[in-house]
């Protein structure tokens, strides 16, 4: 069956070719902005799970079924290329604590770790399925999700094994932080995650990954880890340079990772290494406003050339939001984006995070992932911040939301 949908008032395509905007450009967003492809009165037929036309709504073929957008604004479905979802327990005491003066350390996640640790597997499904039914009502058509809670071969596994059964970007974090048992030895445990453990959870895991910061792992540590998945036929990301200037975004870059995430804490090197490579520098705002730490500067990596995503890192405790609308909003308030680069970052951005080509755009072959605005423009989710503005939501072909 196809269907139509017709009468999108501004419809971003993520694609130049289709319409208005060209990349790399600090201009006003009737300018362009950020390669949006934008179309005005567009319409797009989905086929199956596909996109089979798009293109503006007088020119549209005839079709099975037809949905009249009423005038709202189209996206891609957001994709949100980094999320540690599966987990138990609170740290609202933590939160309130850090709202009330205290600094925010990597030390926190032990807290989820224990609650983690001691839950069922049935209470980690019901959390997990809750806050992805919760970003897709906000949007999010394809979302990555990581382990890092369970720290032993056994936890870890179970919680790949059930983030792999319900999204197909699943990231292996055994190196969250060294596990409490191993505090003192964290050269053992280093050899855990690159041995017993990476072997009970590479089957259940596409991409690998390692907190590379003080507190966490330092460089060489974070090396082994990689290459250890690596050589285990997973592909390598990494947190990077949040809390500290380190060696992460270089490391990043050497080992080709898709994405270096958070990005906080830059020199100009590791600016221009990100410019002349493929790791997308992915910034995660939604943890500088939970912790009131400095913004990341997007302002600088897109001026330099360095491909940006946005993604909202939901959390217990540092980024206790699944909202990418939020996120975007942030972006331009505070790191200096325009709101076409923002939705740019927030769905082309994380489909380059996550080095797929079928998400993120609406354009003929890709993945019918597509979400209406009750607002006339994208611009909106910048301008209208916190407002619930997804109106309706199609993931693979099928109406959602």
């Amino acid at each position: 069956m196809t269907t139509l949908v017709t009468h999108i008032a501004s419809l971003v395509t993520n694609d130049p070719s289709l319409g208005s905007g060209s990349p790399r450009t600090n201009t006003a967003e009737s300018a362009g902005g950020a390669p949006v492809g934008l179309i005005q009165d567009a319409a797009v037929v989905i086929d199956g799970d596909r996109i089979a036309w798009v293109g503006e709504s007088s020119k549209a073929p005839a079709t099975d079924n037809r949905v009249d957008a009423g005038g709202r604004a189209g996206i891609p479905g957001f994709v949100d290329s980094h999320s540690h979802l599966v987990f138990a327990g609170d740290r609202t005491a933590e939160f309130n604590a850090r709202m009330s003066g205290r600094a925010y350390s990597a030390g926190g996640i032990r807290t989820t770790v224990a609650a983690t640790r001691a839950a069922t597997d049935e209470q980690l499904a019901a959390t997990l399925d809750r806050y992805l039914a919760e970003a897709l009502r906000q949007g999010t058509t394809t979302l990555e999700t990581k382990s890092g809670y369970g720290l032993t071969p056994d936890d870890e596994s179970r919680a790949l094994r059930i983030a792999a059964s319900r999204t197909d970007e699943v990231t292996y974090l055994g190196a969250h932080i060294v596990a409490p048992e191993l505090a003192d030895d964290p050269a053992a445990y280093v050899g855990l995650v690159t041995g017993d453990m990476l072997d009970a959870c590479a089957p259940h895991a596409r991409w690998v990954d390692v907190f590379c910061e003080q507190g966490a792992f330092d460089g060489d540590q974070a090396r082994a880890v990689l290459t250890a998945g690596m050589k285990k036929g997973l592909l390598p990301r990494i947190h990077a340079n949040q809390l500290t200037y380190g060696p992460g975004v270089q490391l990043a870059v050497e080992l080709g990772a898709a994405s270096a995430d958070h990005c906080t804490h830059l020199t100009d090197a590791d600016v221009d290494a990100l410019a002349q490579s493929d790791t997308v520098a992915t910034l995660l705002p939604g943890a500088e406003f939970s912790t009131r730490a400095e913004w990341p500067d997007a302002r600088r990596l897109l001026d330099a050339g360095a491909t940006v995503a946005l993604a909202s890192d939901c959390n217990p405790g540092s980024s206790f939001t699944s909202s990418v609308a939020f996120c975007i909003a942030l972006a331009v308030r505070d790191m200096g984006m325009t709101p076409d680069e923002a939705v740019w970052s927030a769905t082309a951005g994380g489909a380059a995070a996550l080095r797929r080509s079928d998400v993120g755009r609406i354009t003929v072959g890709a993945r019918a992932d597509l979400v209406l605005l009750d607002a006339p423009s994208h611009v909106h989710l910048a301008y209208r911040p916190g407002v619930p503005l997804v109106s309706s939501v199609w993931q693979a072909g099928r109406k959602v939301v």
